[in-house]
């Protein structure tokens, strides 16, 4: 009987660490985007994305806001691809999917820098599976 606990804790310790490994290592406040393609974004949001979403991204009567307490609360502890997966393929409303990768992910930067996170020395990436290893947490976290 001890051997099967024993095979059951290990089995659970691999599992955590499996998780633990899959985890993202990164967060929105580590500088993600740079403030190049933040620009970029701004302008392709304002020729996308202003119509439904507003000027200051405050959301319209259909569509969400992208900034401020509400988006944050929303989006607070999925991951960057979570946010960027929705983009790809549900906007713009009127024609979903007819951005390019590289278009959302500039959009994107533009959001994250409304939403007040640091600007970094790289671009945002534009694939999915690398931006999932980035967290969106709303508030900084504390040094460790």
């Amino acid at each position: 009987m001890k051997s099967l606990g024993a095979v059951a804790l290990l089995s659970v310790v691999a599992i955590v660490f499996v998780y633990a490994q899959d985890a993202p290592s990164r967060s929105v406040w580590d500088g993600v985007y740079t403030q190049e393609q933040a620009q970029r974004g701004q302008s392709l949001y304002n020729q996308y994305c202003m119509a439904c979403h507003g000027g200051s991204l405050s959301g319209g009567e259909q569509a969400p806001p992208l900034a401020g307490g509400e988006f944050l609360a929303n989006w607070n502890g999925l991951t960057v691809g979570d946010l960027f997966d929705r983009i790809r393929t549900s906007m713009p409303l009127n024609n979903p999917q007819s951005l390019n990768r590289e278009t959302n992910a500039a959009i994107l930067s533009y959001i994250l820098s409304v939403n007040r996170f640091p600007t970094g020395q790289t671009e945002l990436p534009s694939r999915s599976e690398v931006l999932k290893l980035i967290r969106l947490e709303a508030e900084r976290p504390s040094a460790k």
